[in-house]
């Protein structure tokens, strides 16, 4: 998949609602109101349509996701597709798809522990869970964390591939999180 990140003008086709003063958020949603989105856009809501699980697999650069997967749910989760005030977080438009964030950190479970140089895990996740797929409606797992892969031995590194594909069977039957402050923040 070769997905353009960027956010631009290309993802509207045909006439923009206020050619004088572009304002993405406002041409994206009325482009998806009359079916004019880009054809990568379209096809990329497509697949989000038909899932009934997203599962993003990513390595966490600089406490977030890596740009171009920002800039896919920047595109892709458009107003009126994906939310739609006041339809977002229990009511959210994408309110029958769970979502699962599975990643890897450069840093080691301590640092990334309450109290860790790094902070509470639970809160770099707040923007990526809460802030977009709650948002949205998705409903959220717990995440799929292996802590410093790159730094652990190769039986270690053996061991987190064993559990995910462990958790992978069994998904399934997990509920999801209470995405809520209190979640995060306790």
């Amino acid at each position: 998949m070769h997905f353009e990140p960027r956010a631009t003008r290309n993802d509207i086709v045909g006439c923009l609602q206020n050619s004088e003063e572009f304002n993405y958020g406002v041409e994206t949603w009325e482009a998806y109101k009359r079916g004019g989105l880009s054809n990568d856009l379209i096809e990329e809501q497509k697949k989000v349509q038909e899932a009934d699980l997203l599962i993003f697999q990513f390595p966490l650069y600089w406490f977030s996701m890596p740009a171009i997967m920002k800039g896919w749910m920047d595109r892709v989760l458009v107003q009126g597709f994906a939310h739609e005030f006041p339809n977002c977080y229990d009511s959210g438009l994408l309110k029958d798809k769970l979502a699962l964030f599975s990643f890897t950190t450069g840093g080691s479970r301590e640092m990334y522990a309450k109290g860790g140089i790094s902070g509470d895990i639970r809160y770099v996740l707040w923007p990526m869970q809460h802030g977009i797929m709650h948002f949205c409606g998705v409903k959220v797992l717990a995440p799929h964390i292996c802590f410093a892969p790159e730094h652990v031995s190769e039986e270690k590194r053996k061991e987190m591939l064993i559990a995910w594909a462990h958790r992978l069977k069994t998904l399934w039957k997990e509920e999801p999180i209470n995405c809520s402050p209190e979640w995060y923040f306790k």
